[in-house]
């Protein structure tokens, strides 16, 4: 049995990150498309089912399909169904499709699914989603599927904006009428386009509300329970705790391992569906992986 794969600053890979489409419905405002840059082609069905079985021999215990927009690949369900079966297997999506495939990619193994939703008001969500694709009553919608189907914990990922910050509370109350998790993500402003909330004021808010507080291992992300909700907040900006903890390794749409979201100088070419070498080349892209924002200590207990 293959060791798992540690980098030279002590960090394990427990997840992996597979981008199946660069095609999306959507045009959102602060979109880094999982930091691909003029991607050629489409990674086929078998490739990615090889690179999941190879990363599962390698010690990876968490597959979460991305895009574009995952739910756009034909035979979506499919695929899922060929993943192995030990791996925990999990979808981000805007959610516009959820409503129709929640069920038949729950039967197909899929666990459980991320809606992007970063805001509950009509024009707001249009605008920030980037015109008449965004449907608003559509992700509700795939989002009381979602429940149905039991893909859960389901996680709403909202990325905070000038547009939606006010929007906060409402946001968390939603999250706890539905039994959903809230994610408040950091903008990754990589086009300096000032389009950030102030999330500092946020959190603070979040902090002097919470009946109690949970620093998660990944990442250093700290988790606000208010009153039955549950809020995490995910800043990766400038932030050496959060590479220092990091434990994944990406595959973008046209078939190429990427160590790092804000790097594109270091990836490593598949171009092949044998699984023997890809798991060759996971350790390759594994060893050059080093933290983007700082080389420090590596922290690996969870604190309470």
């Amino acid at each position: 049995m293959p060791g798992m794969m540690v980098d030279s600053f002590g960090r394990v890979v427990t997840g992996l990150r597979i981008a199946l489409t660069p095609r999306c419905n959507l045009n959102c405002i602060y979109c880094h498309h999982e930091g691909e840059t003029k991607p050629n082609g489409e990674i086929s069905d078998e490739m990615v089912v090889s690179v999941a079985r190879a990363a599962a021999e390698l010690g990876v215990r968490s597959l979460k399909f991305t895009g574009g927009e995952p739910l756009l690949r034909c035979g979506l369900a499919g695929l899922i169904a060929q993943m192995p079966q030990d791996l925990d297997i999990s979808l981000t999506t805007n959610g516009i499709f959820l409503a129709e495939q929640a069920g038949p990619l729950a039967k197909a193994g899929l666990d459980r699914v991320n809606v992007s939703l970063d805001s509950l008001r009509p024009q707001t969500y249009r605008a920030i989603t980037g015109g008449r694709e965004g449907d608003l009553e559509k992700v509700l919608a795939g989002i009381d599927a979602a429940r149905a189907a039991d893909l859960a914990p389901i996680k709403l990922n909202v990325v905070v904006l000038k547009e939606n910050e006010a929007e906060i509370s409402d946001l968390i109350d939603f999250c706890r009428e539905k039994g959903l998790i809230l994610q408040l993500i950091e903008l990754l402003d990589l086009r300096h386009q000032g389009l950030s909330g102030d999330i500092d004021a946020i959190e603070r808010r979040l902090a002097a509300r919470a009946d109690r507080v949970r620093v998660r291992e990944m990442h250093r992300r700290k988790k606000y329970f208010l009153d039955g909700a549950e809020v995490e907040v995910v800043r990766p900006m400038d932030n050496t705790e959060f590479c220092a903890n990091c434990t994944r390794l990406r595959v973008t749409s046209d078939g190429k391992i990427k160590p790092c979201l804000l790097r594109s100088d270091n990836l490593v070419e598949i171009g092949t569906c044998d699984c023997e070498r890809i798991m060759e080349l996971l350790q390759e892209a594994n060893a050059r992986r080093e933290p983007y924002f700082g080389k420090t200590r590596i922290i690996n207990s969870e604190v309470r």
